[in-house]
């Protein structure tokens, strides 16, 4: 007689099938970007670190090596002293005053570092009056205080902190030179980035959360860009993971094709027997090491961690999963940890309102034991399939929407951790003349105008709280209001403020509001354009008051001068 199988031997046996049945999306020609170094280096600190370096160095074949003296010399034995100079004289070599070492700037990345001295508005290169070239392919900097202070800093660089560096990082340093290519991690649809309107400020949530402050908001003829440096990037993920919009699309793999892979998983593991799946989000270079796990744990191999935020957690519960594992690194950029924790609070924030329990998505380390632990949950009714919806928001919000209705909330708004994308806004109607300005700056759909009237509505699902309709109002009518509103009208579109239509006076057209044109008639009173007979033109549609124009030109030709 067969004996049935334990339950960890069939979860793992359906596991094993999900993963035959469905392989993980790889992007077989990801698009990359190259980097050239001929070796040319650069070492800063005290004369003590920089020539010591320099020594060692010696037989490690850079092309050239310059020194730059920054900082005051360290006590040294004059013997020692005396063979450092001996064999580093023939070095190029500057010592910085005290003035000049406040003035050094440094900036770019392997194969192109440009450094100088920024004073009086003028700028000295240093590669060019040092070693007669453009730029520096190698930066190694001794000094206390390093000059690019980041936690990723760009591939070149190596800072010591004043601290001595293995052999193994120096050498490793000393070894980037030749050509070198990396994948472009991410992708930017401008049209859908909220960052700025017409010169308004509104979200930087990428800007805030990219340890190699690779991210940049450069200004534009008519709005500031964000812009991402793709040779200082480092791929981390966590600006895809941040953008309320999906503005920022990581590449490998890309959302749309991880929550397909991890749906597809789940269903098959779910027919070939399985139950109660635990879905783990890990480093692929964390996994690949590991023993036996348990057999209900499926893993999702990332290129990096924080390439998966809260709305890929939320979409693995509502695909099938009793409970998320996100399996933090012992070692990653403080920055990336801060993110990482700011994500899970919004994770358990959501699962509140939603009236489930935030136990179903938290933060492991390696430790077997409880990597392997069992959910302590059951999973709750699964939705079979991805969202196929285009946007990222729209696929968020209907993974909100399967979870509101397995959970038990009350509907009610939902306070979550600053700067949350949840939310919607509150107009002053005694204010708002329904210009439409915000209409026109809101990046996602949830403010429209209305079709038969004068009228302004919100579709609080698409809300990402970046701000630009409150920044650009020009009543200051407008405030946010954060929190998630667990209830089905956050996915209904609600009046927030309505007037009757003005009438043009010339056609009986509907324009605009009443209370519009009352605020630029207030507004123009003083124009010479609008003054005498000519003010008629502010009760006008756009076509009538043309008309007007010409008709008083061919009254009165002369009347050309006055306009």
């Amino acid at each position: 007689m067969t004996q049935p199988l334990a339950a960890d031997d069939r979860n793992r046996l359906a596991r094993e099938s999900a993963y035959r049945r469905v392989s993980w999306p790889r992007n077989l020609a990801p698009s990359s970007v190259s980097y050239a170094s001929e070796g040319h280096a650069l070492l800063i600190g005290s004369e003590v670190e920089v020539r010591r370096a320099a020594v060692t160095l010696e037989d490690h074949g850079l092309a050239s090596v310059t020194l730059l003296l920054s900082e005051a010399a360290s006590a040294i034995d004059d013997d020692e002293a005396d063979e450092l100079l001996r064999r580093t004289r023939a070095l190029p070599s500057h010592a910085l005053n005290r003035g000049e070492a406040e003035a050094l700037t440094l900036e770019g990345y392997l194969g192109h570092f440009r450094v100088g001295l920024a004073r009086d508005g003028e700028w000295l290169d240093l590669a060019r009056a040092l070693a007669g070239r453009d730029h520096f392919d190698l930066i190694l900097d001794l000094g206390h205080q390093p000059r690019l202070d980041l936690e990723l800093p760009p591939p070149g660089y190596l800072a010591s902190r004043g601290a001595p560096l293995e052999a193994s990082a120096l050498a490793d340093w000393a070894a980037l030179v030749g050509e070198f290519d990396k994948p472009r991690y991410f992708e930017i649809d401008a049209d859908l980035c909220a960052h700025d309107a017409q010169g308004k400020r509104g979200c930087s949530r990428c800007l805030e959360v990219c340890p190699a402050d690779a991210i940049a908001s450069h200004p534009g003829r008519i709005a500031a860009r964000v812009e991402i440096d793709p040779f200082r990037c480092h791929g981390v993920g966590s600006c895809s993971s941040a953008c309320p919009t999906g503005a920022i699309r990581y590449r490998l793999p890309e959302d749309r094709q991880l929550q397909h892979t991890l749906a597809a998983w789940l269903e098959h593991y779910r027919q070939a027997g399985g139950r109660d799946p635990v879905v783990r989000f890990a480093a692929a270079a964390e996994l690949a090491d590991e023993a036996r796990v348990a057999g209900q744990l499926i893993d999702l191999p990332l290129e990096e961690l924080g390439s998966a935020g809260h709305d890929q957690w939320l979409a693995a519960l509502a695909f099938g999963a009793a409970e998320v594992r996100i399996q933090y690194l012992a070692e990653m950029p403080e920055r990336l940890r801060s993110f990482l924790d700011d994500e899970l609070a919004l994770a358990h924030g959501l699962l509140e309102a939603l009236g489930l329990s935030p136990e179903r998505i938290r933060a492991i380390d390696a430790d077997p034991a409880t990597r392997d632990a069992p959910p302590r949950l059951p999973a709750l009714t699964p939705l079979t399939k991805a969202p196929e919806a285009p946007s990222k928001r729209e696929r968020l919000n209907r993974v909100l929407d399967h979870l509101a209705a397995q959970g038990g909330g009350d509907g009610g708004r939902h306070a979550l951790p600053r700067g949350a994308a949840y939310g919607g806004i509150r107009v002053d109607s005694q204010r708002c003349t329904l210009c439409l300005a915000c209409v026109s700056t809101c990046p996602t759909p949830a403010l429209a105008a209305g079709q038969e009237q004068p009228a302004l509505s919100l579709r609080e699902a698409d809300c990402v709280q970046c701000g630009l309709c409150e920044a650009t109002c020009p009543e200051q009518a407008i405030a946010l209001e954060p929190g998630f509103l667990a209830g089905p009208e956050r996915s209904e579109r609600r009046p927030l403020h309505e007037a009757a239509p003005f009438h043009c006076i010339g056609c009986g057209k509907a324009f605009a509001s009443a209370a519009t044109i009352e605020a630029i008639k207030a507004k123009l009173a003083a124009h010479p354009y609008f003054s005498g007979e000519a003010a008629q033109r502010l009760e006008m549609c756009e076509d009538c008051r043309v008309r007007d124009v010409w008709r008083s030109l061919a009254r009165d030709p002369e009347a050309q001068l006055k306009v």
